[in-house]
């Protein structure tokens, strides 16, 4: 009989984590999503009533110590999702703005998958750091989130040679600017005009995570760039 695959999802409540949860629940995989607080877990179970729903703030990593405790039995994948953005020139960077960023964005992730290896390891597993393109290339006003997003490459790169041995994938999917909530507050932020057909929809960055995290146990995909397609002047 085949194992019922698990899958570990933060970021769940919207954007790119509320597309990906609702596609791996209709096809009947099982789902371990992390709220922040109790309230926000129950407002996601009655969303997702079969998932179970971890009590813990990635903006308080001290939260995730003993994670792993309370998830039973081999996970398929980790897919780490949420993330902060706040925008600034570095002349008026707040500490607090840049602590967040890189709480949320790397260190939360990185004690996450610590807490979760062991099950990794058990279900010969894979990781998917959704990053962005901002932790590949970083421009202005985007310090303290670029910044967070280079570090998250840099531990993907640790944990891939570090995990090989043991039969986990680590993959990072960089997508451009995507059509979600989190785009349309970095739009206000720029003090730009939103417009979400311009973007790549959530849609088709969940595409990208499933092809990688169903790939066969032959091959991996360390890294892969997800890019909206510019429409060429006068069309």
């Amino acid at each position: 009989m085949t194992r019922r695959r698990t899958h570990v999802v933060t970021g769940a409540g919207s954007g790119i984590g509320l597309v990906l949860a609702h596609r791996l629940a209709g096809r009947g995989d099982a789902l371990v999503l992390l709220a922040r607080t109790q309230v926000r877990a129950d407002e996601l179970s009655r969303t997702f009533p079969q998932a179970q729903l971890l009590v813990a703030d990635l903006a308080d990593p001290g939260t995730l110590n003993g994670l792993g405790r309370q998830v039973d039995g081999p996970v398929d994948s980790v897919l780490h999702v949420a993330g902060v953005v706040d925008l600034a020139p570095v002349e008026r960077l707040r500490l607090a703005s840049w602590e967040e960023q890189v709480t949320v964005n790397l260190t939360a992730p990185a004690v996450l998958t610590r807490e979760l290896l062991p099950h990794l390891r058990a279900g010969r597993g894979t990781v998917v750091f959704v990053n962005s393109s901002a932790g590949l290339t970083a421009s202005a006003g985007w310090s303290a989130y670029a910044a967070s997003k280079f570090g998250l490459r840099a531990f993907a790169d640790a944990l891939r040679a570090e995990e090989v041995e043991h039969g986990v994938r680590v993959s990072t999917v960089y997508p451009s600017r995507t059509a979600t909530p989190m785009q349309e507050r970095v739009h206000e932020q720029e003090g730009r005009t939103y417009d979400s057909s311009r973007w790549i929809s959530p849609e088709t960055v969940v595409d990208t995570i499933l092809h990688v995290v169903d790939l066969p146990a032959d091959a991996t995909i360390p890294d892969v760039t997800v890019r909206p397609v510019v429409p060429r002047p006068g069309t």
